[in-house]
């Protein structure tokens, strides 16, 4: 099965910046979303064989995941049972006869780090989360995690040693839940790979020169290591400040 995860920051724009060629050329079977910033009604996509499923933030312009998929679930879950992580539609998880798809918009510490400390409490809980789906089957996680997990997932580390995005604690959130039972896909087929990247500032010529930040991942359960095909990002493809990201895996 072919997976996609793209953060379009908002699917208004990326419609108008080719957001359709690609949907319609890549033909996967699960193409997940964030930051749609838009509400109910305000977005209608005609997308042939694909259900469509939406989690709208409440603040109009902000946040915001949806999923497209060729298979219908067996149960659609919003947030994770909390009114914090429902207010910005965050989260969305589709339930499969052999596992969890969950895709997710994580929470930005802000550039002066004013919400790390929301953000770490956002870590805990969705890893709570996350084992408990894995308990009772495998889970493919996807998103914009907003962390650049080690120090060859960003073009200049030493200088963004405790910005946001690569901050100690961040990264130790991100480690503690690779431990705990999953895989970095990407990273499990390509280890020791350099300059692969997944968001780029919009400051002139930085993605041109390739100066980004590897901050979109598909996570997948251990058990699922051996059944990813393949692990691929899509760095020309444009629309939107990160680009869409791709996971092939026998499921």
């Amino acid at each position: 099965m072919k997976f996609i995860s793209w953060n379009v920051n908002g699917i208004r724009a990326c419609l108008g910046k080719g957001f359709l060629d690609f949907f319609h050329q890549i033909e996967a079977d699960f193409f997940c979303i964030q930051e749609t910033k838009c509400q109910a009604g305000q977005v209608e996509l005609a997308l042939d064989d694909y259900e469509q499923y939406w989690n709208y933030a409440q603040k109009k312009g902000y946040s915001g995941t949806a999923i497209f998929t060729k298979h219908t679930p067996l149960s659609v879950m919003y947030g994770v049972g909390d009114e914090d992580s429902q207010d910005e539609g965050r989260i969305i998880t589709l339930e499969y006869q052999n596992f969890y798809l969950v895709n997710v918009y994580t929470p930005n510490a802000q550039r002066d780090l004013a919400r790390l400390p929301l953000r770490l409490t956002w870590e805990d809980r969705l890893a709570g989360y996350l084992q408990d789906l894995n308990s009772k089957k495998p889970v493919v996680y996807c998103g914009d995690l907003n962390v650049a997990h080690t120090e060859i997932d960003l073009k200049n580390a030493k200088s963004n040693v405790g910005n946001s995005g690569f901050t100690y604690e961040e990264r130790a959130k991100f480690s503690e839940l690779l431990a705990s039972g999953f895989v970095d896909s990407f990273r499990y087929k390509h280890p020791n790979e350099t300059d692969h990247f997944t968001w780029w500032s919009y400051m002139n010529k930085v993605r041109e020169r390739n100066i980004g930040w590897r901050i979109d991942y598909f996570i997948v359960s251990e058990q699922l290591k051996n059944q990813i095909d393949q692990a691929t990002i899509h760095p020309h493809i444009m629309g939107s400040d990160h680009c869409p990201i791709e996971l092939q895996l026998h499921v």
